[in-house]
């Protein structure tokens, strides 16, 4: 494709566009990961961690078509999104670490984003690879000058969650939420029961997002518990 077409540019703008709108679920669980971080290694990780994810996701577009006719692995994704999402409501954040304990928390964290992105955005590059039109050179470069779009959208979550705490729990229901989406919409469901009406996949959502906030909670309680003891 010329680079001095409109064509491209359009292209271009599309696959950008396509990519931030999308991202708005990736760019809250990059900032839920990143919160218990230490300061000094909070933009490391948002940085690393959607950098990372910006190159999974151009593996994972090109695959993507084939990839999610594949039954149960939605379901699989699913289940993975409830268990970050609970993990991350949570975790305890309070205590003082030594460097040893903070290097391994920004690794796990780095780890969360990647796979937080990978469940996420199987449905998401599908609108993506739409966008490139099979131009791979295209897709790469969209997705490359999306990563500090979604770097700021991150650190500006970061700083509001630092501020109003309740958006972390508002954060791990959207996950819980998307869990309960994916299963109910899994190729494996659907061929079982037919193409389920939106109101029982936004049902099945909602009672993933209840059941994330109510476990993380409960995990925050035993927490704090075993620390008054």
């Amino acid at each position: 494709m010329d680079l001095t077409s409109g064509a491209f540019w359009t292209a271009l703008g599309s696959i950008i566009l396509a990519n931030v709108v999308l991202s708005g679920d990736n760019a809250v669980v990059i900032a839920l990961a990143a919160r218990s971080l230490p300061p000094s290694q909070q933009k490391k990780a948002i940085f690393w961690g959607s950098a990372a994810a910006i190159v999974m996701r151009i593996a994972l577009t090109i695959l993507a078509v084939e990839m999610l006719k594949w039954p149960y692995l939605k379901i699989i994704g699913g289940l993975l999104l409830f268990y970050i999402g609970i993990s991350l409501l949570g975790e305890d954040d309070g205590g003082e670490g030594g460097g040893h304990k903070e290097t391994m928390g920004m690794a796990g964290a780095i780890r969360t984003i990647l796979v937080a992105d990978l469940v996420m955005s199987l449905d998401n590059v599908l609108a993506v690879a739409a966008a490139a039109k099979g131009n791979t050179p295209l897709l790469v470069i969209g997705l490359a000058i999306s990563i500090p779009l979604i770097i700021f959208g991150s650190t500006l979550l970061l700083t509001v969650m630092q501020r109003f705490p309740v958006i972390i729990t508002v954060g791990a229901a959207l996950l819980g939420f998307l869990a309960g989406e994916m299963i109910f919409t899994d190729p494996a469901v659907t061929a079982r029961f037919g193409e389920l009406s939106h109101e029982v996949v936004n049902a099945a959502g909602a009672v993933g997002a209840a059941l994330v906030v109510a476990l993380g909670i409960w995990l925050q309680k035993r927490a704090r518990a075993r620390e008054a003891v």
